[in-house]
């Protein structure tokens, strides 16, 4: 492939729709929504690390009601979601749909609009927590005045991206698009399931279900078909090698819609839910392992004789970690779920140690896999420090190792301290030194977080050398080509 110049680069392509020029990657609303998204992860973080001194009784801000341990908590986890995930598959989306489909978004001054709409939904969500209006619904916090709001912004994201979509110039839609279209078909059902039916119109037992169901949707009917997305196009596209078996990634998506949304009952084993649907939860569950194992194999077969890019590649170390420990935490879940596990690890510090490898080990591991590949590409400029993002690959790497085998021995120690019906105080002294861990892996993460915050913004305001880039340079002249421009 012969490079480009950062000057054709950072032009994007024109495309000709309906007898009008259009630009066809909105590079802008990609690169703000990226930078928007690590900026709530930065306070999303350091939320979650002040938290963790509660454990250690040296929480900052005892007494102080907007800054109390449980708003704090809720901070953490709810500026993560919307405002760190959220975020960054938006701007992701951008890059990558429209070369996909060949057709730019439906309006690019409606990105400008759900940038500023999304953002300032989160720091709504955010002072509404703090005040005291939050939802008693795990991973649906967010006050119910803004639901509203949040149906809307999801509302128009979905109008952006499924236009490019349904008007695609390819007859055969790569699987990338497979993902994201059923991600941003399911998300708005997903969400006005668990924010509005527990709390409203469904009460007890029946209402407790579907909030299980809505906490693991959540994450498989939204955030895992954006990820498993963007590594379908990612991978090939820096390892420049086709995915092994196309037939094989379909599986996994197929798979991923049968059985995902059967998972969410297994929140709640051996409550008052049905017996029937806790089975069902547990088996679907276990089945999600096997869909999960086809993916892995998928993407092991494509780098087969390239792993040695690995040395040379942040971005592709990023994704690989972040498969495997994907596929650690598919098949611990695949055990943590039957009911004979359940009476062990049940309300334990094992459950947060697996939440954490999920989110911050593989989504989280991902999408900075995607911006260290990105990063220069939207903004013209080589990075401002290759030294801080190897800093950050192995903060996160020992700051999300740490955290998580720390956690499961706690909660194994504590299952068992409380099988035992010893004296609760002594499941709190068995667990001290794990929870002073805890707050050290936090450190680490928090760290990474830094140097990944700095090293954006000072690659956007510092003068660096310009980048040259040859990955995506004949599908540019391709699309240029055939727009006729």
């Amino acid at each position: 492939m012969a490079q480009i110049s950062v000057q054709d680069w950072i032009r994007p392509v024109v495309v000709t729709t309906r007898g009008q020029q259009r630009l066809l990657v909105d590079t802008t609303a990609a690169k703000w929504h990226l930078f928007a998204g690590v900026t709530w992860i930065v306070l999303g973080i350091i939320a979650g690390l002040i938290y963790s001194l509660v454990f250690l009784r040296l929480y900052p801000h005892e007494g102080t009601e907007w800054l109390s341990f449980g708003r704090i908590r809720m901070m953490h986890t709810n500026l993560i979601a919307y405002g760190w995930l959220v975020n960054c598959f938006i701007g992701m989306m951008y890059w990558v749909v429209p070369r996909l489909t060949g057709e730019p978004v439906f309006n690019h001054a409606l990105a400008k609009l759900i940038l500023v709409v999304w953002n300032a939904i989160v720091a709504i969500v955010l002072v509404g927590i703090a005040m005291g209006h939050a939802q008693a619904i795990e991973w649906g916090e967010t006050p119910f005045f803004t639901d509203h709001l949040i149906v809307l912004g999801v509302a128009l994201v979905v109008v952006q991206f499924t236009w490019s979509i349904a008007r695609s110039r390819e007859k055969a839609m790569y699987v990338t698009l497979w993902y994201f279209t059923a991600g941003l078909v399911w998300t708005p059902l997903v969400y006005v399931m668990g924010n509005y039916l527990p709390e409203k119109l469904v009460p007890g037992t029946s209402g407790a279900a579907l909030v299980g169901l809505f906490i693991h949707d959540l994450v498989g009917l939204f955030v895992t078909p954006m990820g498993w997305g963007l590594m379908y196009f990612f991978v090939p596209v820096i390892a420049k090698k086709p995915i092994y078996s196309h037939a094989i990634s379909l599986v996994g998506f197929w798979g991923l819609a049968f059985f995902y949304p059967l998972n969410g009952v297994h929140h709640f084993l051996w409550s008052s839910i049905p017996m029937f649907a806790q089975y069902g939860a547990v088996i679907s569950t276990i089945a999600v392992e096997i869909v999960v194992t086809t993916v892995v194999i998928n993407f092991v077969m494509t780098m087969r004789g390239e792993w040695h890019q690995l040395r040379e590649s942040l971005a592709l170390r990023w994704f690989m970690v972040g498969m495997v420990n994907y596929f650690i935490t598919c098949l611990q879940c695949a055990f943590q779920t039957t009911l004979t596990m359940q009476k062990l690890i049940h309300f334990t510090d094992w459950v947060v140690g697996h939440a954490h490898l999920v989110m911050f080990g593989v989504f989280s591991f991902w999408i900075v896999g995607v911006i260290e590949h990105l990063w220069p590409r939207l903004t013209g400029r080589a990075w401002w420090s290759r030294r801080l993002n190897v800093w950050h690959f192995w903060l996160w790497v020992v700051g999300v190792y740490l955290m998580f085998f720390d956690l499961m021995i706690v909660g194994v120690i504590q299952g068992i301290s409380w099988d035992k019906l010893d004296p609760w105080a002594d499941s709190i002294f068995y667990s001290e030194l794990g929870w002073f861990l805890r707050t050290i892996s936090g450190v680490f993460i928090t760290l990474g977080v830094f140097c990944l915050f700095i090293n954006m913004l000072m690659t956007m305001i510092k003068p660096t050398s310009q980048y040259e880039d040859d990955d995506y340079v004949d599908q540019l002249v391709d699309k240029t080509a055939a727009s006729g421009a």
